[in-house]
């Protein structure tokens, strides 16, 4: 089993900054990719960012230039610096990890449970 646990949202003023952070844990062999999706009351959820385990990053258009997502492949962690928050940030926040699971011949998608950004004065 592979658990993910986000941490680090929270309420901020327009303008301001948080950090994401995800821990991937459990029967993990490797991680390929990471990625954090968002879903905002009333809508379908969004792909945000994603990370390779090489670091090749991909962004959605309405966060380039203001979020940046990195990940610490020793301590199977996926972060994401939001800088400029705008209220159309607010959403529940969920990292998404590709594992291959130890003992197995295949690649699984984890999610976690999220973490809830937002963004108000």
């Amino acid at each position: 089993q592979v658990q993910l646990v986000e941490s680090g949202g929270g309420l901020v003023q327009p303008g301001g900054s948080l950090r994401l952070s995800c821990v991937a844990s459990g029967s993990i062999f490797s991680i390929n990719n990471m990625g954090w999706y968002r879903q905002a009351p009333g809508k379908e959820r969004e792909l945000v960012a994603t990370i390779s385990n090489g670091g090749t990053t991909n962004y959605v258009d309405s966060v380039k230039g203001r979020f940046t997502i990195s990940r610490d492949n020793a301590k199977n962690t996926v972060y994401l610096q939001m800088n400029s928050l705008k209220p159309e940030d607010t959403a529940v926040y969920y990292c998404n990890a590709d594992v291959w699971v130890a003992g197995t011949a295949s690649v699984t998608a984890y999610r976690g449970k999220g973490t809830l950004v937002t963004v108000s004065s």
